[in-house]
């Protein structure tokens, strides 16, 4: 006698192989920047503390001043007036940027090595996540920390002006000659053009080049990024007495002749001196760019053939 089964057929949809789900190239490069905003959480503080740093030095400064200074300031020539009510401004972004410069270079020291240093790389190479989507996160991560780090200026100088406003105000100065002076939606506008081209194409080998060294070294990251330039400026110097590695170096650091400070010249007048047209036809730039993708393809392919240490 037969007896009949009480086990329900599966449906012809639940007899099929699930499929997993389709993560877009996008999306994966979105998700490595927020784990390494998640995991490095000074890129962004250490800028925040900076402005915050400075607005108290520049309210302390403006709030002990004396009466007759302000009114002095006032009375100078435009051009000193101007670079007197600028001085700070440019203090202060030149500071805040200069730690996003150094928090960025130290970043690409770490990136690729404190991974294998952890053994966190055994966990984020059984993601689905290429080695070149996780290297490319890493170099992305100096310039969204310059951008970030803009857009903090920005407000500090804002908070800056309203400050200056208000003590000038209180003067009975001309709050319209402060806001003349300072300008600041052209600063930003040459600010971020300065950023973008300076510190994000200019010094892209730079960046490269430290996270190949980061994806190398097993230990002392910095003693191996500074030693290879130092042994070839030696090698030179000894052997023909020459110092075009080092002239070279320079170059790439001070940037070419249109970066040049000139004398009596501020920042600013730097920065309005440097066109689009004149910086994208350097040949410097572009050798420098496919020298930065030469280190970046080294470091994809560095990483992952590297396991922990």
């Amino acid at each position: 006698m037969n007896t009949q089964s009480n086990a329900i057929p599966e449906s012809p949809l639940e007899s099929q192989a699930v499929a997993p789900a389709l993560i877009s190239p996008a999306r994966r490069m979105y998700w490595s920047l927020r784990r390494e905003l998640w995991e490095n959480r000074s890129l962004y503080i250490a800028p925040l503390a900076v402005a915050a740093v400075v607005l108290v030095a520049f309210l302390i400064g403006i709030l002990a001043l004396p009466h007759h200074r302000m009114p002095a300031v006032f009375a100078l020539a435009p051009a000193k007036q101007r670079a007197a009510i600028e001085l700070p401004y440019d203090f202060a972004a030149g500071l805040i940027m200069a730690i996003a410069f150094f928090i960025g270079l130290f970043y690409c020291l770490d990136a690729l090595q404190g991974e294998r240093r952890d053994r966190s790389i055994l966990f984020w190479k059984s993601l689905p996540v290429s080695d070149l989507t996780t290297v490319l996160s890493k170099a992305s991560i100096p310039l969204f920390l310059l951008l970030f780090s803009f857009a903090v200026t920005v407000v500090t100088q804002f908070i800056m002006l309203l400050l200056s406003s208000a003590v000038v105000r209180a003067n009975g100065l001309n709050v319209a000659t402060l806001w003349t002076d300072v300008s600041l939606f052209q600063r930003s506008l040459m600010l971020l053009y300065h950023l973008l081209t300076v510190h994000g194409l200019w010094y892209a080998p730079l960046y490269g080049y430290l996270l190949l060294v980061s994806a190398w070294a097993r230990r002392a990251p910095f003693l191996w990024a500074i030693l290879p330039p130092f042994a070839i400026y030696a090698v030179e110097k000894i052997a023909f007495n020459t110092s075009h590695f080092a002239v070279w170096l320079a170059y790439r650091f001070l940037g070419p002749e249109a970066f040049t400070v000139t004398p009596g010249g501020t920042l600013m007048n730097v920065m309005a001196a440097l066109t689009p047209a004149k910086f994208l036809s350097l040949p410097g730039l572009w050798i420098g760019l496919a020298i930065a993708v030469a280190f970046l393809a080294a470091a994809v392919r560095l990483r992952r053939y590297r396991g922990p240490i």
